[in-house]
């Protein structure tokens, strides 16, 4: 077999994964020209099986041994090793070598992402609001880099590349943010919490858990609000907190987003036409997704929030006629 015809199905590989699994964000990736499209694919596939890792149900030991390898083959591809851009019989990373080769994607910046991705295994918690933006900037602004990368300025562009490269990490930003704010209970159902702790106990959500134990005990008093018949619920029968102190904190969080989203969205601009349609499909379906949330949060702390597929398509349809970044 040729290794024109491997590289082929390795990219076939990667844009199935990004079909199968990348619910939101194939919107924007199917509008790019094929070459971007496809480098965009191996870059979701990594990512993805990076993500796999820490949300997977190995002990945590093996997860991090995971990511350590995970970690060392993508040092080997960035050195261009040949073994590691051969990939081993690995088509994510076949693929992904390729992508790197064509189109110059910065070094580390999928480090940062396995490096992320170990905060969430360590049990990292967040007791600040800037804490919790270097997690953000590590999981998805790194990937906003990246996909800049593929998508390159256009000719005239009214900024340079950092300054690109900042608007693409601060998008980063806002759809993490958007993420955190969908899977809350989710996420506190696996332990985790990512919502800044001194937001939650502004907004009376939890009492103060002691430092050994901050992760865990956090993760169990937002457990007890959202049950069923707690706090959350229309007639809460436990605790002092109310269903609207709880709104007034997503509230909150999703105005914090909005502002990273008007911040990260100046990005689209300098791009040309179909990387500008990209971004705009991607931020707008996380933006409709944010306003849902925000309109129905005990709906939304009791279930993910999802879009109906033909709004999805139709966010999509608006970025490629140059919808613009307002999504009404």
């Amino acid at each position: 077999m040729s290794s024109t015809t491997e590289l082929a199905g390795a990219y076939s590989h990667c844009e199935a994964v990004t079909r199968e699994q990348a619910a939101n964000f194939y919107y924007g990736i199917r509008l790019l020209p094929r070459e971007r499209r496809r480098a965009m694919c191996a870059v979701y596939a990594f990512a993805r099986r990076v993500d796999d890792i820490g949300d997977g149900t190995l002990e945590r030991e093996e997860k991090l041994s995971r990511l350590d390898a995970e970690a060392r083959a993508l040092a080997g591809l960035e050195r261009g090793e040949p073994a590691a851009a051969g990939g081993g019989g690995d088509p994510v990373m076949f693929a992904l070598a390729d992508a790197y080769a064509r189109f110059a994607l910065p070094p580390g910046a999928l480090g940062e992402l396995i490096e992320g991705v170990r905060m969430d295994v360590e049990g990292v918690t967040y007791e600040r609001f800037e804490e919790l933006v270097l997690y953000c900037r590590r999981v998805a602004g790194a990937i906003g880099r990246v996909c800049l990368a593929i998508f390159g300025l256009r000719e005239g562009a009214a900024t340079d590349a950092p300054g690109a490269e900042r608007l693409a990490d601060d998008l980063g930003v806002a759809l993490q943010l958007t993420n955190i704010l969908r899977d809350v209970a989710e996420d506190a159902a696996n332990g985790r919490v990512y919502l800044p702790a001194e937001d939650l106990r502004r907004f009376g959500v939890i009492e103060q858990a002691g430092d050994s134990t901050q992760g865990a005990a956090e993760a169990a008093q937002l457990l007890a609000v959202l049950a069923p018949g707690g706090p959350v619920d229309p007639s809460p029968t436990t605790g002092a907190l109310s269903a609207e102190r709880l709104a007034d904190l997503v509230h909150f969080e999703a105005q914090r987003a909005r502002q990273w989203f008007d911040t990260g969205l100046a990005l689209a601009p300098l791009l040309d036409r179909r990387s500008a349609a990209c971004v705009l499909a991607m931020a707008g379906i996380y933006r409709r997704l944010l306003d849902r949330i925000d309109a129905q949060p005990q709906d939304a702390l009791r279930q993910r929030v999802s879009l109906p597929t033909r709004e999805k398509a139709w966010v999509a349809a608006r970025g490629m006629l140059g919808g613009g970044a307002r999504w009404a």
